[in-house]
């Protein structure tokens, strides 16, 4: 594997790892509170928030939480179309595994995007149902 190949395969990992937390802060804003509301569990949403208050700061920013979360999926999904051509390597620990990470960080990149739509459901289209 070249040195340019590592680079890219690496920064594509930690895109695709980016998406996966901006993915699941969105969940932890927006989609985690309105379940415990709707489960009649009011009482352990206020102790979570309690023991992690930075909850409140996410949800009182959620606008810029999604934003950055869906351009870091979109950046995420575009390296990921881009390199689904590129040949594995032919030797060594990568090669053996090259499959099973892309399969990986596609699985990764799908689970971003539910957790996402999960998340922006509850955020901005259940308010306005409601």
């Amino acid at each position: 594997m070249t040195h340019a190949t590592s680079h890219q395969t690496w920064g594509r990992g930690l895109v695709t790892s980016f998406s996966l937390l901006a993915g699941l802060s969105t969940l932890t804003c927006c989609a985690l509170p309105a379940l415990f509301i709707s489960l009649g569990l009011g009482a352990s949403l206020v102790s979570l928030v309690s023991f992690m208050p930075w909850l409140v700061v996410l949800s009182e920013h959620k606008t810029i939480v999604f934003a950055v979360a869906v351009l870091s999926l979109g950046l995420a999904a575009w390296l990921q179309w881009r390199a689904r051509e590129t040949a594995c390597p032919a030797t060594g620990f990568t090669a053996r595994y090259c499959g099973v990470f892309r399969r990986f960080s596609w699985s990764v990149l799908g689970f971003s995007a539910v957790a996402i739509l999960t998340g922006a459901y509850f955020a901005f289209a259940a308010p306005l149902m409601a």
